[in-house]
């Protein structure tokens, strides 16, 4: 007995120092975000891109050396992707948008700059909010109502017809799993976003991120864990509303395959 509270405690004191030395990882370019942000958007842009570009390796480098938590990018599955496309994926964690970033970035993929269609509320978590409004993503006003809600789909698809690198992405579930289990998919917000920007759907998958939802959870799950992601299939272009319901059925029914098959080599 006694040695198994040392061994969990020892687990938990690795945790807490990987989650203390990959948070001051953050800390300088988050401190920048801060300060350049109410004066000038190029230098705020800049450590937002800082941030996406080099720290999100980072971070998961601090993990894995640490702790042995590791990111698993299926890289097969980013062969034969279109030129341009709309992911659609499962939603755990704020880490979530790390992951992306990472998985399409230029070491896995070409370097696509990934855009996501975000709550307005994360504007009030430190750096999070003022990287996603300096970089151009979609942040969905809680109090707007659906009418407002359209009206930024509408204008975040208008910015992606006009960039040839953005790579727009929605959470269909709408808010993160704590528990790991797949939600709802919720139609309204995929629909419009995809009957503005009219491109192929990469339906993705990714697992891990519920183990890290909040600091007691990273405490009894970082050791050794893993962080997935996989695009699972590629559909057409969408013609008809009736295509677009098909693709919103079958994404989860993808996804909760995809998790099953990954629980079970845990």
């Amino acid at each position: 007995m006694d040695f198994y509270r040392i061994f969990l405690y020892n687990k938990a004191m690795l945790s807490l120092f990987t989650f203390i030395i990959a948070s001051c990882a953050l800390l300088f370019p988050t401190l920048m975000i801060t300060i350049t942000y109410p004066f000038s958007k190029k230098w705020a842009l800049f450590w937002s891109n800082y941030i996406t570009h080099r720290t999100d390796r980072l971070f998961f480098a601090i993990l894995k050396t640490y702790c042995g938590y590791d990111f698993v990018a299926d890289t097969k599955s980013l062969k034969g992707l279109p030129d341009k496309f709309l992911v659609v994926s499962n939603h755990q964690s704020l880490i979530d948008i790390v992951v992306y970033l990472l998985f399409f970035s230029k070491r896995y993929y070409n370097g696509r700059e990934v855009r996501f269609v975000a709550k307005d509320a994360l504007s009030k978590v430190p750096m999070v909010g003022k990287m996603l409004r300096t970089q151009g993503h979609c942040m969905i006003p809680r109090h707007g109502g659906a009418s407002e809600a359209m009206k930024s789909l509408e204008a975040f698809g208008t910015r992606v017809n006009a960039s040839k690198d953005i790579v727009p992405l929605i959470f269909p579930e709408g808010t993160r799993s704590k528990d790991g289990k797949l939600g709802t998919f919720y139609s309204a917000g995929f629909r419009r976003l995809e009957e503005t920007v009219k491109l192929p759907v990469a339906v993705c998958a990714l697992d891990g991120g519920w183990k890290l939802s909040h600091i007691g959870m990273m405490l009894q799950n970082l050791k050794k864990g893993a962080y997935r992601v996989k695009v699972l299939k590629v559909f057409d272009v969408p013609q008809t509303k009736e295509d677009e319901k098909r693709i919103l059925a079958e994404a989860p029914a993808l996804i909760q395959a995809q998790l099953d098959e990954w629980r079970k080599s845990e």
